[in-house]
Parts: structure tokens; sequence; C-alpha cells
């Protein structure tokens, strides 16, 4: 008797959005650089991943926002069905205003969050708390599609991704291909 396949669910994170982050940044030009990145086309890519079953892929799980929607269609073309769906957006940053410090982005969007998951820079948004529960829920919901359909794709963003990831293998589910969370990072769990 033949065992049947596993079930299979691919996390896979969006391509580098096309924005510039050279220079020095002071709070307000920061909250643009963030507004800037969620609006941001991204850079053009192949990826041909040997573990994707490609034909197999009619539908794919993302995040409203349009770096997500945009890898999507890349990789599996102008034909697939994009499920969008604002749990799988990304856990939200805020950047605390200084508007006498100068930093490099990379520094303002690192304290922002540090202090996001202290509970300290939430006000206005979703509070990590929040954050986690969302991804319980996504992370149910790519569950519950894999059970349904053997396969589920997410494409959606590196923060978002490893709380799913997390929460996934709370549930039982193996991971069988780790990759991190760079851009376009593949992350694959099964189940038998």
């Amino acid at each position: 008797m033949d065992t049947p396949a596993p079930l299979r669910i691919f996390l896979i994170r969006h391509a580098r959005p096309l924005v510039s982050k050279k220079g020095l940044f002071n709070s307000a030009a920061a909250r643009q650089y963030i507004s800037d990145y969620d609006a941001a086309q991204v850079e053009e890519f192949v990826l041909a991943h040997e573990a994707i079953p490609y034909k197999q892929i009619t539908k794919v799980h993302c995040s409203t926002l349009v770096r997500a929607q945009l890898t999507a269609k890349a990789i599996f073309g102008e034909e697939v069905q994009l499920i969008i769906d604002g749990n799988f957006r990304e856990f939200e940053r805020k950047v605390f205003s200084l508007p006498w410090l100068r930093l490099p982005i990379k520094l303002w969007l690192v304290a922002a969050r540090i202090l996001w998951f202290l509970g300290f820079n939430s006000r206005g948004i979703e509070t990590f708390k929040q954050a986690r529960a969302r991804a319980r829920t996504a992370a149910s919901q790519l569950a519950t599609e894999a059970k349904k359909e053997t396969i589920a794709v997410l494409v959606a963003h590196g923060l978002l991704n490893y709380f799913i990831l997390r929460e996934l293998k709370r549930m039982g589910w193996q991971q069988t291909i780790k990759e991190g969370s760079g851009f376009v990072s593949v992350n694959v769990v099964e189940r038998q």
C-alpha cells in the first residue's frame, strides 16, 4: 500500500524592494522610508527552486502589501490566483520621534523593532502580542489549506513567516527545508 504524500506548506519571503537605503535619515525621512518600502516595486529575480511543484500550484496566499503580490506573480506567473489576506501582512513598524538624530536606516528600523518587541513602541499600531496572535491565526489558515489541498503556499514577509513557522512547528509540522529569512528564501514544513 502506498503511503500518501505528505502535506506541505511553503513559506516564501518577498523579493528585495526597490528603495534606497543610502545615507543618513532623520526620523521623518525614516518614516518616509517605511512608507516607500511598503509601496515599492521589487527587483527582478529568478527563482527556480527544485522543491516547489510549480505545476501543482494554482493559488498562492499573500500579504496585502504589493511587494508580496509582485513576488508571488513573478514566481508563479500571472495566471496564479492570489488569496490576498490582511492576516499575512508584515508586523507593523513605527519610527519614534527624535528629529535631531540622523542615523542609517537600518539602525532606525532595528531600534524601532526592539522597542516594539519590548512593548514601548506600539501606540497606534498592533502590539507584539496582537501580531503573534495574528501569526497563530495565519498558521492555522495555512494548515487548513494544506489539509484540504495537500499544498499551501504563502508569499509574505520575513518576521511574519518566522512566527508562522514557529507556530506550525508547535502544531506538529516538521521543517524539511530551512533557508532563513533572506529575500526570496523558501522554508517548507511537512506533515503526514
